[in-house]
């Protein structure tokens, strides 16, 4: 019975691990390497009549060119907290509109700013690594209380925790590799 029980936590732990590495890949899309990409603009969230909304939802954006962007908003009267979003977050360009759209014109990286990108996804990478360690914690104490009602023996739970120990560094290695390859796509002259 154990065993069955067991697997269980450590294939829904895999699960959540798999997912949380996934979540770092989708937050490294939005970081820019010199190449216009709509998703660069994911993480900016507009303050919107007092909401803070995900750009996304208030406008359509576009890759009209290979270092141009074009925002178009759903509500022409949100062009001001738009571009207001854009120049607080930490995406580093400076939008221009000529009221009915919004432009965001992608410069050359410079040397700095190349390093301060790389700053940006190794903290991606950070809270990656964060998300997956909570999974691993969250399903050990699972373990211990199992251990301690007495469902599972001490022999299965150290098992069950060496098991639960090599999928969490499988998952951080991954975020790792993705962290790696972006430093390099970022840093690409």
């Amino acid at each position: 019975m154990s065993d069955g029980v067991l697997s269980e936590f450590i294939d829904d732990a895999a699960e959540r691990m798999a997912k949380s590495v996934e979540s770092t890949r989708g937050e490294f899309t939005s970081v820019r390497t010199g190449r216009a990409t709509p998703h660069l603009l994911d993480r900016v969230n507009v303050d919107y009549y007092g909401t803070f909304t995900p750009l996304r939802q208030l406008a359509q954006v576009s890759a009209s060119e290979a270092r141009l962007l074009t925002i178009t908003p759903f509500d022409p009267g949100s062009i001001r907290a738009i571009e207001k979003a854009i120049l607080e977050s930490d995406v580093g360009l400076t939008p221009s509109n000529d009221g009915n759209v919004v432009r965001l014109t992608i410069p050359e990286l410079t040397e700095e700013r190349r390093r301060d990108l790389v700053k940006v996804a190794h903290n991606i990478a950070e809270q990656g690594r964060v998300a997956v360690r909570n999974v691993r914690r969250d399903t050990m104490h699972d373990l211990r209380e199992l251990k301690s009602e007495g469902e599972v023996g001490s022999d299965d739970e150290h098992r069950a925790e060496d098991e639960l120990q090599k999928l969490t560094d499988a998952h951080v290695a991954e975020i790792d590799q993705a962290l790696a390859g972006k430093e390099a796509e970022i840093l690409e002259v």
